[in-house]
């Protein structure tokens, strides 16, 4: 079963079989310090900038941008899971659990 996944309205949302599923504004907990000095970053999104399924796991990660509540980083996040296709449905992970995969926070240009 093919899944359609896209980034809708300048990043807001992504999309998933032409339904917005995640949407921006949502605060991420982020599980390392990689992404600031933060000893758990609470990073706010303001957009998505790309989308993947990862056909290994059924894992849809996002690359985003996005800024720490906390200290005020704001930065590129490169592979946020955000959910997975169960089944062929999207399952969303919730924005306020920590994230247990590696994420790479990439300094913005």
């Amino acid at each position: 079963m093919a899944i359609a996944l896209r980034t809708l309205d300048d990043g807001a949302w992504i999309s998933v079989n032409d339904s917005r599923e995640v949407g921006v504004s949502d605060v991420w907990i982020l599980p390392f310090r990689e992404y600031c000095s933060c000893e758990t970053p609470h990073v706010l999104l303001e957009g998505f900038s790309g989308v993947d399924l990862r056909a290994i796991d059924n894992r849809i990660v996002a690359d985003a941008v996005g800024m720490c509540i906390d200290c005020g980083t704001r930065d590129y996040i490169e592979s946020l899971p955000v959910g997975r296709i169960v089944d062929g449905e999207f399952k969303s992970y919730e924005p306020g659990s920590v994230q247990t995969s590696p994420v790479a926070a990439v300094p913005t240009p």
